[in-house]
């Protein structure tokens, strides 16, 4: 069967704890709890999904209650689930505790069984066979470095267009000696300053410093500001329309991501996708969840319609080639 994308990377289950007042250290805080499935690439293959591409999900599971958890949302929002399933392990989690805001207090990822997922399970027949049959490959930096690695060669030899999703500043640097092999890497400020190793004195200075370190193609996103993307055909700034209210940030960059590749799938304009995935990332913000449960075409086309055009940025001469 064709498939649109084939991702591979975390598909487990997120808690995240909702602090009702002002935050204080040191001390029980009173607030909410949320547990629902999530992770980066899971979070960005239910959104593609859901925008009606073909999308298959590869990741390691634990044969718990939770990995069956995993299995029923990846199958309502009509991702093909082709999961590693290891019976006797857990499935992996990622706790956070959110400010009244939304925004992040602190988080723990209990991520160990995605260690099993090393490069051999690359050869395994059907996992040869998903690679050969979709269009785009995604990964995010759960995975092992060596097991990226192997992705990014596997993709190049096949010709398969590549993009990743940086995760945190912790696991970002898995994509270190691979970099120059991805097509697409979704980033936030703090992950592309670990990258590039350093932080620049402006957003528009990302594509330079990123391209400086073999990276062809990115998309850095600074908070409410600009987020910044960049590809062989140009550099671009697109600051997000103000949002009337934020209920939490988790999987804001997953979407964004999501909306960007909804449209690069069909070789659609760098600034197009842009405007798509600051309007896919704007809907996830507003809502609760690491996805927007309702996310349909039309409702992400309604919210385009507030989304202003990119600006291109000038590209400096040492960066050309």
């Amino acid at each position: 069967m064709s498939l649109d994308i084939l991702v591979l990377g975390g598909a487990h289950i997120d808690r995240r704890g909702r602090i009702d007042a002002e935050t204080i250290a040191g001390a029980s805080n009173p607030g909410r709890w949320l547990e629902e499935p999530g992770g980066g690439g899971f979070n960005a293959a239910r959104a593609l999904a859901r925008l009606g591409l073909n999308v298959a999900m590869i990741s390691p599971r634990g044969g718990d209650a939770l990995g069956q958890r995993v299995a029923v949302a990846a199958e309502a929002a009509g991702v093909d689930d082709r999961p590693f399933t290891f019976l006797d392990r857990s499935t992996p989690s990622y706790t956070a505790i959110l400010e009244k805001d939304g925004n992040l207090v602190i988080g723990l990822a209990d991520m160990e069984l995605y260690r099993l997922f090393s490069p051999r399970r690359l050869k395994v027949r059907a996992v040869r066979e998903s690679f050969e049959a979709t269009r785009v490959l995604l990964v995010d930096a759960n995975l092992p470095q060596e097991t990226l690695e192997a992705i990014a060669a596997m993709a190049r030899e096949l010709a398969k267009p590549l993009a990743g999703i940086g995760i945190s500043p912790a696991k970002v640097v898995r994509y270190a000696d691979c970099l120059d092999r991805f097509d697409m890497l979704f980033l936030n400020s703090a992950e592309a300053a670990v990258l590039a190793g350093t932080k620049p004195d402006a957003p528009s200075d990302w594509p330079d410093l990123l391209r400086a370190k073999g990276l062809h193609g990115g998309v850095v996103t600074n908070g409410a500001g600009p987020v910044v993307a960049f590809d062989p055909s140009g550099d671009y700034a697109l600051t997000p329309p103000p949002l009337d209210a934020l209920a939490d940030v988790t999987g804001a960059g997953d979407s964004l991501c999501a909306g960007v590749l909804s449209q690069r799938v069909n070789d659609s304009s760098l600034p197009l996708a842009l405007r798509h995935g600051v309007a896919l990332a704007g809907l996830t913000l507003l809502s609760d969840r690491a996805t927007d449960e309702d996310l349909t075409a039309d409702r992400l086309a309604a919210r385009l319609d507030l989304v202003g055009e990119p600006r291109a940025l000038p590209r400096q001469t040492s960066s050309r080639s």
